[in-house]
């Protein structure tokens, strides 16, 4: 099998290793209660999604 002609640094190694997860997600706004929410998930605040009320949330 073929073989790198030279070994990666450490520092490159870990620079490789440690970059993998910098972007931060997108958050949305909810459509109906306008709290911030993650995409294609139901509002923690108020249960609607796509404008639709999928669970219902009792009144405390």
């Amino acid at each position: 099998m073929a073989q790198p002609k030279r070994r990666w640094s450490k520092q490159r190694t870990h620079t490789k290793r440690s970059t993998w997860k910098l972007e931060e997600p997108n958050i949305a706004k909810c459509t109906h209660c306008g709290e911030a929410v993650l995409p294609h998930r139901v509002c923690d605040n108020c249960g609607y999604y796509d404008g639709k009320e999928v669970i219902a949330k009792k009144d405390a």
